[in-house]
């Protein structure tokens, strides 16, 4: 069975967008939420920081969402290639 590759990529990358996004706003009502896994994102993602402000929210969705396509696709692409040669 192959996977398709568009179909993981946009799935992945609204997933992980959207949960950089939910974490992000959470932490802006209560900044003790997610901390640690925000510091982390902050430091792999230029130009984001926890509890910024909302413009920094949508930079960080904005990344997610393009950090969880890359990902999504590669993974796609790998699995295809491997079960294609493991047949």
């Amino acid at each position: 069975m192959k996977l398709s590759v568009r179909a993981l990529a946009i799935t992945t990358g609204l997933f992980w967008g959207l949960a950089v996004f939910i974490v992000s706003l959470f932490n802006l009502m209560q900044p003790s939420y997610g901390a640690a896994f925000l510091d982390v994102i902050s430091s792999v993602y230029p130009g984001y920081q926890a509890g910024a402000g909302f413009s920094s929210v949508i930079i960080g969705t904005l990344y997610g969402m393009l950090d969880g396509t890359i990902g999504g696709a590669i993974f796609a692409f790998i699995y295809n290639f491997f079960s294609e040669k493991l047949k």
